[in-house]
Formats: structure tokens, sequence, C-alpha cells
């Protein structure tokens, strides 16, 4: 009986042994990661942040127009390795609003995709492991943090910086589209995207849709060598 208990307690302690090791060896590999970030990226905000303003320069409101421009040059700067060119829409829910979105790019570190609707909408940013920025193409975008008397107010060809970790109040008074970029780590930030589906919405179509989509596009990346 002795041996048997030293034995259940050896194998415990050998298993509590492992645990800590993958622990450790996965911590040691993020924080190598993390100091590393800035190699994995591809898109720069301050080249979106042009590019956004010199679509809106040469369409203006046709935002159509300028949603094909803004893909077009992305395509020569990175030579469509990393790009979705099918415009496959699909309803977006989170944090109370509702919107749509095409995802031109999705992997581990960045994604980026034009999100908007044409009748407006209001909710939360969520608090999120990323960078977010959200380039207006059309119409305005407003902000809100709490302690502040006035909102931020985001016009077309202006851009809204969340830093990674805060979190604001959005509206989109009427139609309003943009391009948002996000980078820094993404998988953590989908739990927020899908959440409004099982409290609310159940629209498990739409999950689906988004889940295909997104996974193809980070698992194609993925195999491409982009992180």
């Amino acid at each position: 009986m002795a041996a048997s208990k030293n034995s259940a307690a050896a194998k415990g302690t050998s298993t509590l042994t492992i645990l800590a090791l993958l622990l450790a060896a996965f911590a040691s590999l993020f924080y190598y990661l993390e100091q590393h970030l800035e190699s994995f990226y591809v898109f720069e905000p301050e080249h979106l942040h042009d590019l956004s303003q010199r679509a809106i320069a040469a369409h203006g409101n046709d935002t159509r127009a300028v949603v094909s421009y803004i893909v077009s040059e992305l395509d020569e700067k990175v030579g469509g390795k990393y790009l979705n060119f099918d415009e496959e829409w699909v309803f977006n829910n989170a944090g109370g609003a509702m919107g749509a979105m095409y995802i031109i790019h999705a992997s581990i570190t960045e994604y980026l995709i034009i999100f908007g609707t044409s009748i407006g909408t209001e909710g939360h940013t969520g608090r999120h492991t990323a960078d977010d920025y959200f380039h207006i193409l059309q119409g305005t975008q407003l902000a809100y943090t709490p302690g502040s008397y006035e909102p931020e107010v985001y016009p077309q060809g202006s851009v809204h910086h969340l830093h990674r970790g805060d979190v604001k109040q959005y509206k989109m008074d009427s139609s309003c589209f943009a391009l948002e970029y996000a980078r820094g780590w993404i998988p953590p930030m989908l739990g927020f995207g899908y959440a409004d589906t099982f409290t609310s919405t159940l629209d498990f179509p739409t999950l689906w849709a988004t889940t295909r989509i997104t996974g193809r596009e980070m698992i194609g990346n993925l195999l491409q060598g982009k992180i």
C-alpha cells in the first residue's frame, strides 16, 4: 500500500514538473515574441492613414471606389501575398454595436478590415490586446471616455487610435465606414467579437461565416510564414 502511494505521489510530482516546464517554456516564448512583434507586421499605420486620405481625395464619398483604391494599392505594396480580394461581407455584432465587415487581412499579429454601417450604431469598443487604428473613410465617429464632458470627434479622413488596453464608448450617428487596422495579439480579440452571438443575437450562420473566413486567412498566412 505504501509503495502504491509513493508511486502515485511520484507520478503527481512528475506531472506538476512537466506542467511547470511547459508553462515556463510558453512564458519564455510569449516574452520573446512580445519583444519582437514589430518584426511580424506587414502594414504600417502611417501608410494606411496616408493611403486612406489619398483614396478619399480621389473618390470623395464614393466609398466603394475608395475601398477599391485602398485594396489595389495594398496589392501593389505587399504583392497580394497576404490579402483577401473577395469582398465577403458579414455582419459583426460586438460590444452592443452592429455593423458589417470585409476582412482584407487576418493573421496572429494583425488584421485589416473595412467596417461600417449605412444606418449608424453605438457600443463598447472592447479592451483589447492590440492597438486599433480606425481610419474614417465616410461619415463621422464619436468616442467618449469617462470623466470627459465633450466627445472626441473623428471626421472623414481622420484616424481614431484606440491604444492597447484602453476602452471607450463609440458612436456612428449615420452612415460611416472605416479602414480598421489592429496590430498586436489578435486571437484574444476574437472572444469580444463572438460574445454577442451567445448572449444576444444567436446568429450562428454569421458566427460560422466569420470563423470560416478568419480561420482561412489566418491559417493561409501562417502557411506563408506570416505570424
